[in-house]
């Protein structure tokens, strides 16, 4: 009996330009895994979402797309182009509605975004609460909401962010945790309960 000779598999990464990629990258390099990011010009792979980040977008959006008006819409984990070398995926994003042209849409620029949310992971900490909200206040987002979980029971908290638009950067304005009530960028009332997540 002869053994099989080894054959060794090479995995096909993505090797990066010298100057770090582009945007055009981010939409133009075949097989990138499911919401990739850019940031910085760096490709970034998300780890598999958790239970409750799925469910809290989920309540998030459904309350958001219920209040909202007609000239705004709700969308979840699409991308947002802030510059040439930056394109995150926020969780949740506010836009105007004129900016949704068709099914085929695959990016909103920066400048059609009212509110931009992000759920924090464990594997996205630093970027959720660090440098993502560091570059949409850069690129003028008006509102940012962080939420994470709290306490031993792990109920939800949303933090709501307003940008001042003189130090371009974002101001906190309320802490939530039970009501998500905010008036901007309209007017605003979510249940975020662990009840409220449990019942979705």
């Amino acid at each position: 009996m002869t053994a099989e000779p080894f054959i060794a598999h090479s995995s096909r990464w993505p090797v990066p330009p010298q100057d770090g990629y582009t945007v055009d990258d981010l939409f133009t390099l075949p097989d990138l895994p499911p919401h990739t990011e850019l940031l910085d010009g760096s490709l970034v792979f998300v780890s598999p979402q958790r239970f409750f980040h799925s469910c809290m977008i989920d309540l998030l959006v459904h309350g958001l797309r219920s209040s909202a008006p007609r000239e705004l819409k709700t969308v979840r984990e699409m991308t947002v182009v802030l510059d040439r070398r930056n394109g995150p995926e926020p969780d949740i994003s506010v836009v105007r509605a004129e900016s949704v042209t068709g099914p085929d849409l695959t990016r909103f620029q920066a400048a059609d975004v009212l509110l931009a949310v992000e759920v924090v992971s464990p594997d996205s900490e630093a970027r959720d609460r660090d440098a993502k909200p560091q570059k949409y206040a850069a690129a003028g987002i008006p509102n940012f909401w962080l939420v994470d979980m709290a306490g031993s029971d792990n109920h939800p908290v949303v933090r709501v962010y307003e940008l001042d638009p003189v130090s371009k950067a974002y101001a906190l304005t309320g802490i939530h945790h039970d009501r998500l009530k905010a008036s901007v960028p309209f007017p605003i009332d979510i249940d975020i309960t662990r009840e409220a997540l449990d019942a979705l």
